[in-house]
């Protein structure tokens, strides 16, 4: 069994069409037709239904693609870790990023930037599950959310710091000049909240359901400086971590009463891939900025 192979093989999941898959590579098709038959014959199992023109994925085909993109992975780790050993300079570092980190992010790329000029970023911001199916699928370096609990063994887990629950208002509110407020008074506020596929949402969700509190959500949106617009206008309210607001204008925020209304910042990379030389000296910086 060749990387060759699998590359081939992942590159004909992808795409569905051995054709396609091969101009992707810059191959014959015969000669990917005939790679991939021997590793099915190395295998003892086929790998993709063929029907006519048409491949389709068997289920043999589905479990052995984690396996293959896994290998390919560790390949391509090794031959990271030699070139961070003869140039720490080069190379490229895929950050995922929920909006609420963007801040640390962002000031810790200016720091950082100028003393790796060639070193190519690839930021990408989303919810927490998005940016952790990329992470699984080995597409980001390391991502940078909000969680307090640890779910899945496969990943490392590191805290960077706290930042407590707020309810946010605009600054005209005959609520901002409130040292603190309850879940309790915020359950009766016209509230637009994050949608629900970000981790920020589930987080206010549950703290609800503890409380019995069945709040008026009139908005439910995945667009974080879109609701801090809506917040901006006086017509709503929303709730987010003190750090999410970090510099934002025209809105005010109000800390929520309660020991669990804390939220937790972490940096979650896969456990057991190589880290990148100069992925670890972005998070010395980002953390000496904290």
């Amino acid at each position: 069994m060749e990387l060759r192979q699998l590359r081939y093989f992942l590159k004909a999941k992808e795409l569905l069409n051995f054709t396609e898959a091969a101009n992707s590579l810059h191959i014959s098709q015969s000669t990917l037709s005939q790679q991939i038959k021997q590793l099915e014959e190395e295998l003892k199992i086929p790998l993709f239904n063929r029907i006519g023109k048409r491949i389709t994925l068997t289920e043999a085909g589905e479990l052995f693609s984690i396996y293959a993109l896994q290998s390919i992975n560790k390949a391509n780790d090794g031959l990271q870790l030699l070139k961070d050993l003869n140039n720490l300079n080069t190379g490229k570092i895929s950050i995922g990023v929920t909006y609420a980190l963007r801040d640390i992010v962002t000031r810790t790329l200016i720091e950082f930037a100028p003393q790796y000029p060639k070193i190519q970023f690839e930021i990408v911001f989303g919810t927490s599950k998005e940016l952790l199916e990329k992470l699984n699928h080995f597409e980001l370096d390391v991502i940078l959310t909000f969680e307090e609990i640890i779910t899945e063994n496969l990943f490392k887990y590191e805290a960077l710091f706290t930042s407590p629950m707020t309810l946010v208002t605009s600054t005209q509110s005959d609520l901002k000049n409130r040292a603190s407020i309850t879940l309790q008074e915020i359950s009766e506020l016209p509230l637009a909240l994050p949608a629900k596929g970000y981790n920020t949402a589930q987080f206010i969700n549950d703290a609800f359901i503890k409380k019995e509190l069945y709040p008026k959500i009139a908005i439910e949106i995945n667009d974080i400086p879109t609701l801090l617009e809506l917040v901006r206008s006086g017509n709503w309210y929303t709730i987010l971590t003190q750090t999410t607001i970090k510099n934002e204008k025209g809105i005010y925020s109000i800390p929520i009463d309660g020991k669990n209304m804390i939220r937790t910042a972490m940096v979650i990379s896969i456990k057991e891939a190589y880290e990148k030389k100069t992925v670890k000296a972005f998070l010395d910086t980002l953390r000496s900025l904290i």
